[in-house]
């Protein structure tokens, strides 16, 4: 490699980019790309725009909404993953470092459409009708019965009212 003033040609094209980048990354046009954007989000995108991709607003309990982009075929799976995505980049350029724990939020609550759980990974978001814009909502989640699985939250209200008879 040749050296340009104590820098490699492959470090002055890396600034070069990360330059360019940033200054396309300003444009107000160029508002909804993340700051620092993989292959993945800029093609999500691009589908955005090409109508192959949905544009989805999730509505947090607390009223704030976020908006995430799947491709049409996508599952539930792929849309809790971009909500994911989403939230922690919103949470470390807000907070800085803050962990999430997925697993618990998951596990306590789930996504919904039109009063519809979308707890089944697999599937498909436009088997639910879930189509571009539309929105979708943050409810708590008890699991049932038939999962062999119980959340602390329907054990506790079992064992409350258990305590209240006596």
């Amino acid at each position: 490699m040749e050296d340009v003033g104590g820098y490699n040609n492959s470090n002055v094209k890396r600034a070069r980019l990360q330059s360019l980048l940033s200054t396309l990354l300003d444009d107000p046009v160029l508002k909804d790309v993340p700051k620092n954007p993989s292959v993945a989000d800029v093609d999500t995108l691009i589908s955005l725009e090409l109508g192959s991709a949905m544009k989805l607003f999730v509505v947090r309990m607390d009223n704030t909404m976020i908006d995430v982009a799947v491709p049409n075929s996508a599952t539930v799976k792929d849309l809790k993953s971009a909500v994911v995505k989403k939230v922690n980049a919103k949470e470390q350029s807000q907070m800085g470092h803050r962990h999430i724990s997925w697993r618990h939020v998951w596990s306590n609550f789930c996504l919904c459409y039109t009063n519809q759980k979308l707890i089944d990974d697999k599937g498909m978001l436009q088997d639910f009708g879930i189509r571009n814009n539309s929105q979708i909502h943050f409810v708590r989640h008890v699991a049932s019965r038939e999962s062999g699985r119980h959340s602390r939250c329907k054990k506790r209200r079992f064992f409350h009212g258990l305590s209240k008879q006596s």
